[in-house]
């Protein structure tokens, strides 16, 4: 009877399992901008929707807006001349820039469908217009690059995995599995943003050179005791060094 009944649950892991991967299959489309293809669930209005909904309780948690006009008023410049002169420009995405208050926490961020923060933190850290088009150039990769809509498929993907491997018990493993692939994914987003983060400076005539002092800001703040690489979601600074250097070659004389 157990050995039955065991049958009938590996059946049923088996069918979940196929579901998810079909359905995945089915949700594959190229990234019309950056040529990779992709697990994609959102359209571009339903990220739009979702960026714009999220926007307030994310200004909310760092502080809200920062009051320095003139301040927005660059983030505002700089980020409008990255999109303006890019293939940006030609998605359906609503890029807004916006300064958070925040004044501890070293971070910029992008929602998906185009809302694009950085907290003053950060921003009062940056050295010159470079570094802050470096921040926001990648900011920008990361919308069109579609990353946020990917990631929420790929763990919506990895839950079904999980649900029907917990009908014979490997559930934990499933999860544990899912969450390493997410932070292999993660370490890519990161690293292809970097170079749509160069490609958009050299197109919108800012130094992509900069983006490496952006790289040694970030490295700095991170200080000696920064999470491990295999542990997170973002690649070593050394090595996104290193990649940057790369875009650059492979850009600064591209037609």
């Amino acid at each position: 009877m157990r050995r039955g009944n065991f049958k009938v649950r590996i059946l049923i892991a088996l069918a979940v399992v196929a579901f998810a991967f079909v359905r995945k299959c089915s949700q594959e489309e190229i990234n019309p901008y950056t040529g990779k293809k992709q697990a994609i669930s959102l359209s571009p209005d339903q990220e739009i929707a979702i960026g714009l909904q999220s926007a307030p309780g994310m200004a909310k948690q760092h502080g809200g807006l920062h009051p320095n006009n003139q301040y927005q008023a660059l983030v505002d410049d700089v980020g409008n001349k990255l999109v303006n002169s890019s293939i940006a420009k030609k998605t359906p995405y609503e890029y807004e820039f916006h300064l958070l208050a925040d004044e501890n926490t070293i971070n910029a961020f992008a929602l998906p469908g185009g809302q694009i923060f950085i907290t003053y933190a950060l921003f009062s850290k940056l050295e010159n217009q470079d570094q802050l088009a470096g921040v926001l150039g990648h900011e920008i990769g990361h919308v069109l690059g579609r990353h946020s809509n990917e990631r929420i498929t790929n763990a919506n993907f990895w839950k079904v995995i999980a649900m029907g491997s917990s009908a014979i018990d490997m559930g934990g493993v499933a999860q544990q599995m899912g969450q390493g692939q997410l932070l292999k994914n993660g370490r890519g987003d990161e690293l292809e943003s970097d170079e749509l983060g160069v490609k958009f400076m050299i197109k919108a005539g800012y130094n992509p050179e900069e983006m490496i002092g952006v790289m040694e800001i970030l490295k700095a703040a991170a200080g000696p005791n920064r999470v491990p690489e295999f542990q997170s979601t973002h690649p070593d600074p050394e090595n996104r060094i290193e990649k940057i250097r790369e875009a650059i070659k492979k850009y600064k004389n591209a037609p």
